[in-house]
């Protein structure tokens, strides 16, 4: 091969190289900053691929994180998360409805302790319930259905008493759901509905109690219709923006795995679907996300 056959070769190679890197992850919105509203830190942390992650959000315009608990098993590391990463990674702590069990009771009774300075959760969560995962046989599904309505309703006693802001996992169970919040008192202003996965007219339910709901890359799925009418009919207002990463990774990345540089087609999906300008759309949200979670 000659030598004009093999720099040719090589400049073939290099753009090979980078125009797999620019789909592989999204670029940046010019100078924009979005906030990824809601993930999960924690398996990134573990397999010691954090800071790569954390760099490549930031090049695509995603400079802050709240990574939210689920289970003792997290929260701890995420308060050491957030103390590492102080004014970038918050996080929150609750308890799941996937990991309620017979010791739900002894795991809730932790939760409170976190509440306190220097490095206080931005909020409790995620709580809630969940009938999409229950057990098939009848008799258990009703006694994990119980057991998640105790330790629902008792999370949301404490996060009434701590005045905090909450973020509710709901799956198949909504009108349970708002039941069980509109009975516990709680300021439905606190309320954040995340992963939103229902229509216009729940959505309406939550809008006309003070509530709010969060958007992951659902909203850019094809057959998505009824949540992007839902995110229609909550509009910009209040609207947040989170990739629930590392699950439920958003067109056209479908198939890797998720995490939060792909906010950035999210939002260009929902500003596409609300008739925004992204520029408006990222200012907004994560204007909303500070507000909502009082982040400094």
């Amino acid at each position: 091969m000659d030598r004009q056959s093999q720099r040719g070769l090589r400049l073939n190679s290099a753009r090979s190289i980078c125009a797999f890197q620019r789909e592989e992850f999204p670029q940046p919105l010019g100078t924009m900053e979005l906030i990824d509203s809601h993930c999960h830190l924690k398996g990134f942390k573990d397999k010691g691929e954090l800071e790569p992650v954390l760099q490549r959000a930031a090049d695509a315009g995603v400079h802050r994180f709240i990574t939210v608990g689920t289970s003792p098993e997290d929260w701890v590391p995420y308060r050491e998360m957030h103390a590492a990463y102080a004014g970038k990674i918050d996080y929150t702590v609750g308890l799941h409805p996937c990991y309620v069990g017979d010791d739900w009771e002894a795991a809730v009774s932790q939760l409170s302790t976190f509440f306190m300075p220097p490095y206080a959760p931005a909020a409790f969560g995620e709580i809630g319930l969940d009938y999409f995962h229950l057990p098939k046989d009848p008799l258990q599904a009703g006694e994990v259905i119980l057991m998640q309505e105790a330790a629902f309703r008792q999370q949301l006693m404490l996060a009434s008493e701590l005045e905090c802001p909450i973020i509710i996992h709901s799956r198949d169970c909504f009108k349970e759901c708002v039941k069980l919040i509109d009975e516990s008192g709680v300021d439905w202003q606190r309320i954040v509905f995340h992963c939103f996965t229902y229509g216009a007219t729940e959505m309406a339910q939550i809008i006309e109690r003070g509530g709010r709901a969060s958007f992951t890359g659902i909203a850019t799925y094809k057959s998505a219709h009824a949540v992007r009418e839902a995110l229609r009919e909550q509009g910009i207002e209040r609207l947040m923006l989170e990739t629930d990463c590392p699950y439920l990774t958003p067109e056209p990345h479908r198939g890797k795995s998720n995490e939060p540089a792909y906010l950035a087609p999210i939002a260009e999906r929902c500003a596409e679907a609300l008739a925004v300008p992204i520029a408006d759309l990222a200012v907004r949200t994560s204007e909303n996300t500070r507000d909502f979670f009082n982040l400094k």
